[in-house]
């Protein structure tokens, strides 16, 4: 008779995207460093481009501008902003790979019977489209951006660090039970706190500073490391 193997102790598990599932980053350079040569502003190397990202895309373009010359008047950024997107999105799965052990992990939890889902601030057609053009949408039963939910009632942002877009990700959930949440930046630890979920954090992610400095409740260095994590928390 083969051993009992105890009920997972998290049946729902949601996961952050840009730097915690899938290394974007130099998809993502691409299309900011396009966005600054419309402006003739110098493109920015792998390591000064990554140290932009994280905070979502207005914020990555309005960092790289104040590191390549200074900022630009709010319709500019608008409008470099939307072609940024627009290039990114014709160009999101050149060189977007998942980190080393995601889908073994992802396919492990699924043999639990652990539902899962991404919860990201990207917005959620180009989350749609990424996942799809790396075949990994039906590992999720539901792909939740960050303009997933409309602004709340004073107009401000549902996205992470607030809790708004884990508490969909519960309300959508197939099944009940104790959630957790693995990301990779102080928005994901803040958003997983205020929706009363423990976070694990991964350290190969686009955090700024030390990972431990998050406050997150475990860090992982390999995806082969979360279930027992998991696990203990």
């Amino acid at each position: 008779m083969m051993p009992h193997r105890p009920a997972f102790p998290f049946p729902i598990v949601g996961f952050d995207l840009d730097g915690t599932l899938l290394n974007t980053a130099a998809d993502l350079r691409v299309a900011l460093n396009h966005a600054l040569g419309l402006v003739g502003r110098a493109p920015l190397g792998p390591e000064a481009a990554r140290r932009m990202t994280g905070a979502g895309t207005r914020a990555m373009l309005t960092r790289a501008l104040a590191a390549t010359g200074g900022p630009l008047p709010a319709p500019e950024v608008e409008r470099l902003t939307a072609a940024l997107v627009a290039h990114y999105a014709r160009h999101i799965a050149v060189h977007t790979r998942p980190y080393p052990g995601c889908v073994a992990m992802l396919g492990r939890l699924a043999a639990r019977s652990v539902a899962l889902a991404v919860v990201t601030n990207k917005p959620e057609h180009l989350a749609v489209q990424l996942l799809g053009e790396l075949g990994l949408s039906h590992r999720f039963y539901t792909i939740i951006g960050g303009d997933t939910l409309p602004p709340g009632p004073d107009g401000t942002s549902r996205a992470k660090p607030a809790p708004d877009l884990l508490h969909e990700m519960l309300a959508r959930a197939p099944q009940k039970g104790r959630a957790a949440y693995v990301g990779d930046t102080c928005f994901d630890v803040e958003a997983a706190r205020a929706a009363g979920l423990p976070c694990v954090v991964v350290s190969f992610g686009f955090a700024e500073g030390p990972i431990t400095a998050l406050g997150a409740d475990a860090v992982i260095d390999h995806f082969d490391e979360l279930i027992g994590v998991l696990e203990r928390l």
